[in-house]
């Protein structure tokens, strides 16, 4: 939540958000050069954010403006526009595998090529390419793409379809580096240039379990029922690695309240339209006692909306939360080690 100006109210914005007003602030052209440093998720999210910004005041662009100097003001610009000091820090953001082919599209001024390619198409145009290939190519390309892009291309396939593919996702491991170029050349494209002589660590059940978490929960749970009237230990593998929007009542008050500062009110009220008392209460006393009355009137008097609305917003809500725990900025795993 950014600070408020004087006199008036807080701005209750999102980081996301925060930086789309900024983008927007900047004019087309600085706001296009500065996308292209971005990855499709990236771009995706904000420029979603930007399309939903509605009534924004003057006095709250001037508050994200003022928090963007600040925090700029603590950065210092030594080493900056090194090729070795790029490189170093998308490594140690990113990891090695996702930032190679950053790293090619910006210092070597590559273009997106291959696999990488379809990161920035939409779902079904990925879905009509690969819908026709063999189950385990498609599996490889899901596996390679992020976990919400892939369960939007599997909402395209027919049910039968998904539990093939889904079980090869969650039985990979490595895949050759020369599958990998036989795959690009199927997409008619040149490989990043990384494939290297190692193999690659892809699939497997953690991704198995992200890709589930992000399909609707009508498709989840039709798909986990047939995998696991297959493979009941194959599923329970699965079932163990996913996080849902309950799971939440096993986050740590702190990671709670970091999850919070991230979410937007309107977002939050939605999702908890869905939530049980046991974790409407911990969201509660994981606020102010004035936010927490404000929120808990907001639910009594939000009327009836749709399913899809608020299953919307909890898997949002999660989004941010693995993302953060990705990060490593909370624990998603409950109590987590004990402290001695």
């Amino acid at each position: 939540m950014a600070d408020a100006a004087d006199g008036k109210p807080p701005v209750k914005l999102s980081r996301v958000e925060q930086a789309a007003i900024m983008l927007l602030s900047l004019g087309e052209v600085t706001a296009a050069e500065i996308l292209k440093h971005m990855g499709p998720k990236e771009v995706q999210r904000l420029g979603s954010a930007m399309t939903q910004l509605k009534d924004v005041q003057q006095y709250e662009v001037e508050v994200v403006l003022s928090n963007f100097m600040a925090e700029v003001r603590t950065q210092t610009g030594l080493g900056m526009g090194s090729d070795s000091y790029i490189r170093n820090m998308l490594v140690a953001a990113l990891g090695e595998d996702k930032a190679n082919g950053l790293i090619d599209r910006i210092l070597l001024g590559g273009n997106t090529t291959g696999l990488d390619t379809l990161k920035w198409m939409e779902a079904r145009s990925v879905a009509d390419i690969i819908r026709n290939e063999h189950p385990q190519i498609q599996a490889i390309v899901l596996a390679y793409l992020d976990p919400d892009q892939s369960a939007e291309i599997l909402a395209f396939f027919p049910e039968k379809v998904r539990l093939d593919v889904m079980m090869r996702v969650a039985s990979l491991d490595t895949v050759q580096p020369s599958a990998l170029q036989e795959l690009n050349d199927i997409l008619e494209k040149q490989f990043s240039g990384n494939a290297g002589s190692q193999t690659k660590q892809m699939g497997g059940y953690k991704t198995a379990a992200e890709i589930m978490n992000n399909l609707d929960s009508s498709i989840e749970n039709d798909l986990m029922n047939a995998i696991n009237e297959i493979d009941e230990d194959l599923g329970t593998n699965i079932a163990d690695l996913m996080f849902v929007f309950e799971n939440l009542k096993e986050v740590d008050d702190r990671g709670i309240q970091s999850l919070l500062r991230e979410v937007s009110s309107e977002v939050l009220i939605l999702a908890l339209k869905g939530a049980d008392d046991d974790l409407r209460e911990k969201i509660f006393r994981n606020m102010s006692k004035r936010a927490a009355e404000l929120m808990r009137d907001d639910l009594e008097t939000k009327g009836p909306v749709k399913v899809s609305e608020v299953e919307g917003a909890q898997k949002e809500i999660l989004t941010i939360a693995r993302r953060m725990g990705d990060a490593g900025e909370i624990n998603l795993g409950g109590g987590g080690d004990q402290m001695v």
